[in-house]
């Protein structure tokens, strides 16, 4: 099968890129059925505080850990750190972290423990600037995401990497991923070279993206998932 290429941008056309995904998976109606879409702003806007931090949390301890045991533990974690509550959280002084980090019902990493107060003055300086923190998640253009990536990398604990982007996907925020798939994509058709998370790679992927949702009217989210379904190994959903 020739590859369509929108000459414009050196970009494979969507319709291509969609073709393809359809003859892996077997039909368009199987492809349709493991797609996921985000929120809307409004139910986006509804998130209270407390769980964009608990997210984060998760994130930032399912990071080189197995995810099964901090899902697990995960309900000690909601009663040993109060719901993720916000204004709790940020009245707790180091010798409390310091003793929480060791009670065994969760998982003992004290520099860990230390980003939940960490991301709590995030979240609490974003607030008080925006009503809430899902308000200005919500609000963040949807052309620019990795600038919101950016902003919790800068001013979060341990939100870099795909540690926020995979915890604003599972919130509902419109994100791509940079799965390996995604990556592989864009490396095995030329379009960046060198590492991903270069300052050029990400623009030339946040473009990508955003041409082909021109194409498409497709969110993100669904974009993100059909890059992975379309080359490598990936011949099933996630």
């Amino acid at each position: 099968m020739s590859t369509k290429i929108d000459t414009d941008v050196g970009l494979e056309a969507y319709a291509s890129l969609y073709d393809r995904v359809c003859q892996r998976k077997g039909s368009a109606q199987m492809v349709e059925d493991l797609l996921s879409t985000p929120l809307s702003n409004s139910e986006l806007k509804s998130i209270p505080d407390d769980r964009f931090l608990a997210e984060f949390t998760k994130k930032v301890f399912q990071s080189g850990f197995v995810w099964r045991v901090v899902r697990q533990k995960w309900p000690d974690f909601e009663e040993v750190f109060f719901g993720f509550d916000i204004d709790k959280m940020l009245l707790m002084p180091d010798e409390m972290l310091e003793k929480k980090a060791t009670n065994p019902a969760i998982i003992r990493n004290l520099n860990k423990v230390k980003t939940i107060r960490d991301n709590a003055v995030m979240i609490d300086e974003v607030r008080r600037s925006h009503g809430s923190f899902a308000a200005f998640v919500a609000e963040w253009p949807s052309d620019d995401i990795i600038g919101l990536w950016e902003y919790l990398k800068k001013h979060g604990a341990r939100l870099g990497g795909n540690t926020g982007p995979y915890a604003l996907r599972f919130l509902g925020k419109d994100t791509f991923l940079l799965s390996r798939d995604v990556e592989a994509y864009f490396t095995q058709h030329g379009l960046i070279t060198g590492s991903v998370r270069s300052k050029r790679s990400l623009n030339t992927i946040q473009n990508a993206f955003l041409t082909w949702q021109q194409q498409s009217g497709r969110s993100l989210q669904e974009l993100s998932q059909l890059v992975s379904f379309s080359c490598g190994d990936n011949y099933v959903g996630f």
